[in-house]
């Protein structure tokens, strides 16, 4: 007698539930992105309807999307009147970069140390590719605003991380994603970037050299500064940012 044939876990459709989970992390990541990259702007509204007709998904995804967003306290759920896109909470923008201060002058540190303490596990090729970013001659830098928004965050994150601390660098990714979208309007101006490289530069010399102290002194100079551009940052500059994007 022929035995039915078994479905591959692989293959096997998705259940419900779990479809349903999937695509809601899918409205989420879009409408984060969207956040992040000013097609959505502090004070926006729109509905759930509208939400769902431009990504072409269900309400259910879409109202477990916002939810997590409200958690998160990128929206607010208006009372007969859809959502809206909360302000900048600059208090707690100050938190976190405070926190980003800690963890990064701590894996800067830890980087310096190396071979002084205990063995520990050092990504020293993660330092080598980054020098090969950003020690490079002035015309070889990039001027697109975005990319090097981005290569900035990479930069920092791979700090971490090469410092050999998985949760430090968890921490550090969560901090990360929630101070992305007032970073990358700290990199509307081309005086920025300059700025940037030459920081980034100075910071990387000294962690090759093993300053500790140095590398402490750049590092959290480069954050207080940006820290400071964050300050500055006005509304008309966000729907300016909406307007480039």
């Amino acid at each position: 007698m022929q035995m039915p044939s078994r479905t591959r876990p692989d293959t096997m459709p998705l259940n419900e539930p779990t479809r349903r989970r999937s695509r809601a992390d899918e409205v989420y990541g879009q409408l984060k992105k969207d956040i992040a990259e000013f097609r959505l702007v502090p004070g926006d509204r729109f509905t759930e309807n509208s939400v769902t007709e431009r990504l072409n998904v269900s309400r259910t995804p879409v109202r477990q999307a916002l939810v997590r967003l409200q958690q998160e306290g990128y929206v607010e759920v208006l009372f007969r009147s859809g959502w809206r896109i909360l302000p900048f909470d600059f208090a707690k923008f100050e938190q976190l970069y405070d926190l980003r201060m800690v963890l990064e002058t701590t894996a800067a540190r830890r980087l310096c140390d190396e071979g002084l303490r205990s063995p520990s596990p050092i990504n020293r090729q993660l330092v080598d590719e980054l020098m090969t970013l950003w020690l490079v001659p002035e015309a070889q830098r990039s001027s697109d605003t975005v990319q090097v928004s981005q290569w900035d965050e990479a930069f920092h994150c791979a700090l971490v991380s090469a410092a050999g601390n998985p949760e430090m660098a968890r921490v550090h990714r969560d901090v990360t994603d929630r101070i992305r979208i007032i970073r990358r309007l700290d990199f509307t101006k081309q005086a920025r970037i300059d700025a940037t490289y030459e920081e980034h530069g100075k910071i990387l010399l000294a962690i090759r050299a093993k300053r500790g102290d140095q590398a402490d002194m750049l590092l959290r100079a480069h954050i207080e500064t940006s820290q400071a551009e964050v300050r500055k940052i006005t509304l008309h500059q966000v729907h300016m940012a909406r307007r480039s994007a």
